[in-house]
């Protein structure tokens, strides 16, 4: 009764969100898009499309999102965004991160991408344009990826903080305990591939198009570079989504090395109390700027 009661409110939901889209005005830039993504088609085999277009997409991705935050240390007004003020980026540990990072993307990451294209012809996960899911099911789709992810990245990333493993693997990602988003990705290779599993499970689950593979990879950068950023930026639109953790919930975690676990949302935190030292923090800060506008 229960699964057949969820199923109709899902087919509602979604019947809901069809007729809403029906009324909104034509997207001026999807006949672009189409016409793009049927070149493509047309001039590149199935395999270059998995492997290369993947590549680019992240690589692209990556670096194009980390662009604000870089930018970000050079503006004088967005220093009050800062969460650790007293510890700027520095050139010396930028280019650390980014040398390592290359390493990471080509030498860990780009083999795992080449199996892509079979694992596309494996689950027959179409590639045409007509095939295409809607917009706001490719939405849904990356939000039921990051709730599967969150999940595996939460336990895995915890039984990594063990002092019996945290020294010889995590303990890279930590190196810098003032996080920026180029950092993200700056790990050891076993984490890479240990936590970057999480990001498959969901693939397998959701997957009925390539374009989701590559819509994913977007969202799922886009939550990770900006919680490692170090800003927190009022007007950011991630802070929309329910139960975002976001950068000042994750640098915590960088500062105080235990707790907030969590990738993406704070549900996981909250339920086993993993969060406790953070609400404590957050709540000490509180009485410190109420202390401060007394006093002034």
């Amino acid at each position: 009764m229960a699964t057949n009661d969820s199923v109709n409110i899902l087919n509602s939901a979604y019947l809901a969100v069809e007729y809403i889209d029906s009324f909104l005005p034509d997207n001026p830039l999807q006949q672009p898009f189409k016409n793009a993504w049927n070149y493509m088609l047309d001039n590149y085999t199935k395999f270059q499309i998995a492997t290369w277009g993947s590549l680019i997409v992240h690589e692209a991705s990556y670096f194009l999102l980390c662009v604000p935050g870089f930018i970000f240390q050079f503006i004088p007004y967005m220093r009050k965004y800062k969460i650790q003020q007293d510890k700027p980026e520095t050139w010396e540990k930028q280019w650390k991160c980014f040398k390592t990072l290359l390493f990471n993307h080509f030498c860990i990451q780009l083999p795992l991408i080449c199996g892509t294209y079979y694992f596309t012809e494996y689950f027959n996960i179409p590639y045409e344009w007509e095939e295409m899911p809607r917009w706001y099911i490719v939405l849904a789709q990356c939000f039921g990826c990051a709730v599967i992810e969150d999940a595996w990245h939460y336990f895995l990333h915890r039984l990594l903080h063990h002092k019996r493993i945290y020294k010889y693997i995590h303990k890279v990602h930590h190196e810098f305990a003032s996080p920026f988003g180029m950092q993200a990705e700056y790990a050891h290779p076993l984490e890479t591939l240990i936590l970057g599993a999480g990001f498959f499970i969901g693939i397998v689950v959701f997957c009925n198009h390539v374009v989701l593979l590559w819509a994913w990879v977007i969202c799922r950068l886009m939550e990770t570079i900006d919680v490692h950023s170090g800003y927190d930026i009022p007007l950011n639109p991630l802070h929309l989504v329910p139960f975002y953790a976001g950068a000042r919930f994750h640098d915590f975690h960088h500062m105080n090395f235990i707790g907030n676990y969590a990738s993406t949302f704070t549900w996981w935190d909250r339920i086993f109390g993993t969060d406790s030292q953070f609400i404590a923090y957050q709540e000490k800060e509180k009485k410190q700027q109420l202390m401060t506008k007394k006093a002034n």
